[in-house]
């Protein structure tokens, strides 16, 4: 009879989640998905969702998971779990939602909140910085519920991101991973922990340190399973609950990249690079690197708010013949657009997209917008679909740039993680405009392979995270640069689409104060 060898991983995403079994060389064994609608919206631009939808998804897919044959319930040695980040959740002392969780996706602002007084409000006037921190207080969900839900707020008991609701719902104690950490709340991400009582962000925000929960470092226990808990989802009772990290810090290590010279691309909703880095690196100053799923290290992440979300975008507004053929033969209409890659040559006869759909505070400004230049006559919606992954493909190049001139290292190959690493011709593309190496993790679920690393270390499986890396990561494929194509791209990348922003952003400025959009 098998002991105590495997490994349970709750990875709750934007769209669904996932309960998955990982064993100790990082194969998956067993997985569940429940899907359900990522939020609902009260008013344009908001996005919310009931805590409890997470929770029963959580439930409802171990439960699934414990049907399937293989008997994994019995061999299960602990519990990890990634979530979404900067999705937040008020709840009162027992631990139950006061309010819908505020989804990383709302856009809801807080205007005319004062500007902070004293030496840090002089000393950031002084350094130009007025524009940056205005941009912080207005962003915050927590500024905005205090503002316009002020009695829900003083009853708030803990301010949670959805990692530490679903800790709590898990262990019954109010704690959360540090690996989780990333969002408006008042976290010191130099020295990874809660930010000491003089931070500026105190004086930003409503929050009082008794409302956040313990932080424990990735790879050490949350707390066990409790007896309510093991009810509804079928976990066994007092199984130890490994501490992880975000989604996106997961899929940095789940993808095998621990080295400063590997950079993880994840082509999800949002586009992100990520180096890790054992030294902390603002990727632009201010803005801060994010904790790793590694203790001690830090991810240098730059990112592009709309990433894979444009192909939905190009789905909705241009995809109805793959939309129509998808229903008929039961493949998905991205699977059908691969078919768009492959008519059109590199470069989208010189179609060139700038994916800034949505705005950013420093790179691009809050000005920002998309632009798309070079149409002719011969152009079709093929040709668009083509220069949207080359679009974000520049983008995720200058990300790397941006990362290799902060922290004076090379970035030398890829991993490619998320739902734009199931097609290769968005890989081929991927290496053909970087220059480099490409690879494809061995799972497509890095993110849950990620937390499965930490709780392997937690629970002894592995020595240490570079063991645990080597032994349950590696490259499925690898996609090497074409040198001639990789000419024609380094030749538009750098004599066009970087100097795109550059000449717009005027343009962009002046329909900004025309219009007011985006305010």
């Amino acid at each position: 009879m098998p002991g105590k060898d495997l490994i349970l991983a709750i990875d709750n995403g934007t769209q669904s989640l996932k309960a998955i079994v990982f064993d100790g060389t990082g194969t998956l064994l067993a997985k569940e998905q429940v899907g359900f609608e990522p939020y609902f919206s009260k008013q344009p631009g908001w996005a919310e969702q009931d805590p409890d939808v997470f929770w029963k998804a959580l439930c409802r897919a171990c439960q699934a998971l414990w049907k399937q044959k293989g008997r994994f319930k019995e061999r299960i040695a602990g519990v990890t779990l990634t979530t979404q980040r900067g999705t937040v959740v008020n709840v009162d002392q027992k631990g139950d939602p006061l309010r819908p969780a505020i989804l990383w996706l709302d856009q809801r602002k807080t205007h005319g909140l004062p500007f902070m007084g004293g030496p840090w409000g002089l000393l950031f006037r002084l350094a130009r910085l007025d524009d940056t921190i205005a941009y912080f207080q207005a962003e915050a969900e927590a500024n905005w519920i205090h503002a316009y839900q002020p009695d829900l707020w003083g009853n708030t008991h803990k301010y949670l991101l959805l990692s530490g609701f679903l800790t709590h719902r898990l262990t019954g104690k109010f704690s959360d991973s540090i690996g989780c950490q990333v969002g408006y709340v008042p976290f010191d991400y130099r020295h990874m922990r809660w930010a000491p009582s003089w931070d500026w962000k105190w004086r930003c925000l409503p929050i009082k340190r008794d409302m956040l929960p313990e932080l424990v470092p990735p790879g050490q226990v949350l707390g066990t399973i409790t007896r309510a808990a093991s009810l509804e989802s079928g976990i066994p009772k007092d199984l130890p609950l490994i501490a992880a990290a975000a989604d996106k810090a997961c899929e940095v290590i789940g993808s095998g990249s621990l080295d400063s010279s590997v950079g993880c691309l994840s082509y999800g909703t949002t586009a992100t690079i990520n180096v890790t880095h054992k030294k902390y690196i603002e990727p632009i100053p201010l803005l801060p690197a994010y904790p790793s799923a590694v203790p001690g290290y830090h991810t240098v992440e730059v990112q592009v708010f709309r990433g894979y979300w444009m192909v939905n975008w190009f789905k909705e507004e241009f995809g109805h013949p793959e939309r129509r053929e998808a229903r008929k033969t039961g493949l998905t209409p991205e699977t059908l657009f691969e078919n768009l890659l492959e008519d059109i040559p590199p470069c989208s006869m010189g179609l060139v997209l700038q994916p800034y759909w949505t705005p950013g505070l420093k790179s691009p400004g809050p000005e920002a917008k998309g632009a798309i230049i070079g149409f002719g006559d011969v152009h079709t919606r093929a040709h668009l679909y083509r220069a949207i992954i080359e679009g974000l493909a520049y983008a995720m190049r200058e990300g790397k740039e941006r990362i290799e001139k902060r922290s004076r290292t090379s970035v030398n190959s890829l991993r490619v993680s998320g739902g734009g690493s199931q097609s290769h011709n968005a890989l081929q593309l991927t290496a053909d405009v970087f220059g480099l190496p490409t690879g494809k993790p061995h799972v497509y679920e890095t993110s849950g392979l990620g937390a499965a690393i930490d709780a392997a270390v937690g629970l002894g499986f592995h020595d240490d995270f570079i063991a645990a890396v080597k032994a349950m990561t590696r490259v499925g494929e690898v996609f090497e640069p074409d040198p001639k194509t990789h000419q024609m791209y380094d030749a538009l990348y750098h004599e066009v689409y970087k100097k795109m922003y550059k000449h717009l952003k005027p343009l962009y400025q002046r329909i900004r104060k025309i219009t007011g959009y985006p305010k």
